[in-house]
């Protein structure tokens, strides 16, 4: 498995991780790295990062973690713990593992962190397998 295209294919095909400022910095089998820096528009009334945004990046190493097998996967459930706030210019990293892979049904587990290594939030998500492979 070319792991350099399915991280390319998921940074240069996903618009909405691309105008949220996620970037997959790594991919590996049933594994994912995210990264994303905190920015004004991504906070709430409170001025603290939005819990949408933070999610946004869990789902997206979830997601790369399940495309590391070659195949388009999506989300069935997911669930996601706040930890910690995070402020604008904190560098959020998610690491997704996976947990149990199967033919249709994987499950993987994220832990976000900030930029000093403190835990933000951790998710875990299953996602079911489409029979279609990625168009790399």
């Amino acid at each position: 498995m070319d792991y350099q295209k399915i991280k390319n294919f998921r940074n240069d095909r996903s618009p909405f991780a691309h105008r949220m400022g996620i970037v997959v910095e790594q991919v590996g089998p049933g594994y994912a790295r995210t990264v994303k820096t905190i920015t004004e528009e991504d906070l709430n009334p409170l001025g603290r990062a939005h819990g949408a945004v933070l999610f946004a990046v869990a789902d997206t190493a979830c997601g790369s973690a399940a495309a590391s097998y070659g195949f388009q996967a999506v989300t069935l459930n997911a669930s996601y713990n706040f930890l910690r706030g995070a402020a604008v210019g904190d560098v959020i990293t998610a690491e997704a593992r996976e947990v149990k892979h199967g033919a249709t049904i994987s499950v993987y587990d994220t832990l976000l962190s900030d930029q000093s290594g403190k835990p933000v939030g951790s998710a875990t998500m299953t996602f079911y397998t489409l029979d279609k492979p990625l168009d790399l």
